[in-house]
């Protein structure tokens, strides 16, 4: 049957249906944050272990912007954006059937793939379906359905946790409830290619013109501490909530993460507001800020400084990334800005898994307490490298 007439929604309807199903999945590869805990005592992983797990998320990730990045400009937007639901139902139903590590990191690595053929896919069919005068408006749905999901998967998961028996499986079940009406919705939007093609499966190569080095350079380190930033919240602030804050609530883990989550969609936003020249160094300072905050939070134990910290390192991290997403579009030759933005999405991406591994190992060398501080001061060091750099292109402009 034709992908004009399985449809059944309108463009608005199809637009509402796909903006719900990106938040679901987006939701989905969160889901665990709050849970880490309990799978460590249930387990006995150690720390190093539970940012292993996290991280494999984003190996998926990778491998997903990598091989079928392109692939729904081929074979339609319907037809990738249905296996990736299904590759995000799998993940739960890995998550549900865990009895130890090899399922978990199945689970993750479902989760990242999942993730990784959505974003682009389910971002390019929002702007297909909206009016052409709207699709400014429609990067920033996707923006917001994409940072919301990642929020809302811990506060849920914290929230089920928090007041319900068996957190370890009822998430999971909401989380594959939520996605069968998600699976309707993307199998009946309207389908905005028609021209289809054999796709070509194989690693997109990722590299970056010289003329836009330097352009690309500024943005990717402050990507990569932005995103670090995230990947700690996402990943660690169970432990550090738990056992440098004493903090045992499930609800309030997912209330922090969402937090920082809501911020970052915040600094995003912000962009509009802000002059283009400032909204770099803007976000490198709210990250140095924040990341100063969170160092204090942690040497003092005092909550309100640790989520005062990681609320403006999220928006800073917000308001850098699209600024320096924004940035690399224009500065990309037209013909090569896919393979571009996908170098820089890399980047993001291994920023959220390879310094968590890092904090980690720290954590079983030192304690949880100094690690979170190194990680604080390394990031900040890494902003400040950024700060600097922009300081150099003005004075050379």
């Amino acid at each position: 049957m034709s992908g004009a007439r399985r449809a059944t929604l309108g463009r608005a309807g199809g637009f509402a249906a796909l903006a719900y199903a990106f938040a679901v999945t987006m939701l989905g590869t969160t889901l665990p944050t709050p849970l880490y805990g309990l799978y460590r005592q249930r387990f006995g992983f150690s720390e190093l272990m539970i940012t292993v797990i996290f991280a494999t998320y984003a190996a998926g990730v990778i491998v997903a912007l990598l091989s079928f990045g392109r692939l729904s400009d081929a074979i339609g937007r319907r037809a990738a954006l249905l296996p990736a639901l299904g590759l995000s139902a799998l993940s739960a139903v890995a998550f549900l059937a865990a009895q130890g590590l090899g399922l978990l990191l199945a689970g993750r690595v479902l989760s990242g793939l999942s993730a990784g053929i959505f974003t682009g896919t389910a971002t390019a069919a929002l702007v297909d379906l909206a009016p052409p005068a709207r699709r400014g408006r429609a990067t920033l749905v996707a923006t917001i359905a994409n940072m919301g999901g990642l929020g809302c998967g811990p506060l849920l998961a914290g929230l089920l946790s928090q007041w319900v028996s068996s957190p370890l499986r009822l998430s999971f079940w909401v989380n594959l409830a939520l996605l069968v009406p998600a699976a309707i919705g993307v199998w009946a939007m309207p389908e905005a290619i028609t021209d289809r093609r054999r796709p070509r499966l194989r690693p997109q190569a990722l590299s970056v013109p010289a003329e836009i080095r330097s352009t690309f350079t500024r943005a990717a380190l402050a990507a990569f501490a932005g995103f670090a930033v995230l990947g700690l919240f996402t990943a660690v602030s169970p432990a550090f909530l738990g056992q440098a804050l004493g903090v045992r609530s499930h609800a309030v883990v997912g209330l922090v993460v969402f937090a920082v989550f809501a911020a970052s969609t915040g600094g995003q936003m912000l962009l509009g507001f802000v002059p283009e020249r400032a909204a770099m160094p803007a976000g490198a300072g709210a990250l140095i800020a924040g990341m100063g905050l969170l160092a204090l939070g942690l040497a003092g134990s005092s909550l309100a400084l640790l989520v005062l910290g990681g609320v403006i390192a999220g928006a800073g991290q917000g308001l850098s990334f699209r600024a320096g997403l924004a940035a690399v579009n224009a500065s990309s030759p037209a013909e090569r800005r896919a393979e571009i933005a996908s170098s820089f999405f890399v980047v993001a991406y291994v920023a959220i898994s390879i310094p968590v591994i890092g904090e980690g190992v720290l954590a079983q060398a030192v304690g949880l307490r100094p690690a979170g501080e190194a990680f604080a001061a390394g990031v900040a060091a890494l902003s400040a490298v950024v700060l600097v750099l922009l300081a150099r292109r003005r004075e050379t402009a």
